[in-house]
């Protein structure tokens, strides 16, 4: 068997706050291989986005305990030197954030930025690095690169700003991109757009994708594998055939059961999951869905909020929780997961 390109074992991420400690992330794995997309599912607050910066090594270290391991090619991050981060940010492993207007800098021409990671990473001269800015801006689908390479920020829309934060994420052409949540904000054409971008690019550089997102909608899109998580941890994962169309945890019941269909009947009310995300300064005890989890009386001895479920996976699927599978195809029969495919 084929080692993983990323491997990522019982990650830990807490932050000290003066209220306490934030379990931001508490005990996340999953792989991921070249040439594939993972998406990460889950509400806000879930650890979609710590979990992806803690690979990048972008925490304070000095106010977060990170713990686990991540191994990048076999490369350990966690406790990799920030200079070792350095030459791998921009260049290795890439991030597409999701505020593009916020993530580049309204004083600096677009080109100049994109040319400025191609440069720290390569050694190159200015011309060249303009020169590879505007064949980026061109591949990511900008009119009139030659021209535009000049333009700053606010001259650009909303989708070029994020086609101009792919083209700066992909110019040293990066093995590992981070998605987060790229297409917030666009409308749907431009949404589309840009994540038929990122499956021509993947297709042509065979880069390993990461794409967070709360959305099953774009899941279905883009992903390979899915992986779901809430109150920091990973509560289901498999490939996306067998996450949306047969979920095996009540979460991602619930978050499908919150979707509208496309093809179904138009009158057919959604049902929103009950309450609110849990607390990582003082989560819930066992599984941290129990308290809005409509199944959880179900489960004998109250073992829902007594122990926490193992995540027990096989072949890439797996879920955690302790309902048994025969009490899962009961309760879960009148979801009609297909159509989320």
């Amino acid at each position: 068997m084929s080692t993983p390109f990323l491997s990522v074992s019982d990650l830990r991420v807490h932050f000290s706050t003066e209220d306490g400690i934030v379990k931001a992330v508490d005990g996340l794995s999953f792989d991921l291989e070249k040439g594939k997309t993972l998406g990460i599912v889950g509400e806000s607050g879930s650890g979609k986005s710590v979990t992806n910066l803690a690979i990048l090594g972008l925490h304070n270290r000095e106010r977060t305990t990170l713990d686990g391991e991540i191994l990048l090619d076999g490369q350990e991050l966690l406790t990799a030197s920030e200079r070792t981060l350095e030459k791998l940010r921009g260049n290795k492993m890439s991030m597409i954030f999701q505020d593009a207007l916020a993530s580049l800098s309204p004083y600096h021409k677009v080109g100049v930025q994109i040319a400025e990671t191609y440069r720290k990473h390569t050694g190159c001269s200015k011309k060249e690095a303009r020169a590879r800015a505007i064949e980026m801006l061109r591949r990511v689908g900008i009119p009139q690169p030659d021209t535009r390479v000049d333009d700053y920020p606010h001259q650009f829309s909303g989708g070029m700003r994020q086609r101009a934060m792919i083209a700066m994420a992909l110019v040293c052409d990066p093995e590992l991109l981070i998605a987060d949540e790229p297409t917030t904000a666009l409308d749907v054409t431009v949404q589309a757009q840009i994540m038929d971008l990122l499956k021509d690019l993947q297709q042509e550089f065979g880069t390993a994708i990461i794409f967070i997102t709360h959305d099953l909608g774009v899941i279905a899109d883009i992903a390979d594998d899915v992986l779901v998580m809430y109150g920091g941890r990973c509560v289901e994962r498999g490939t996306k055939k067998q996450v949306l169309s047969t979920p095996d945890h009540p979460y991602t019941l619930g978050l499908l059961n919150s979707m509208p269909s496309l093809d179904g009947p138009v009158d057919v009310p959604l049902s929103p999951i009950p309450g609110s995300p849990p607390s990582l300064l003082n989560p819930p005890s066992g599984c941290r869905f129990h308290p809005r989890c409509s199944f959880a009386e179900k489960v004998a001895d109250g073992l829902c909020s007594a122990e926490r479920p193992a995540l027990e996976v096989a072949e890439g699927r797996g879920s955690a929780c302790h309902l048994t599978p025969d009490q899962k195809r009961e309760l879960f029969a009148d979801i009609a997961g297909t159509r989320h495919n």
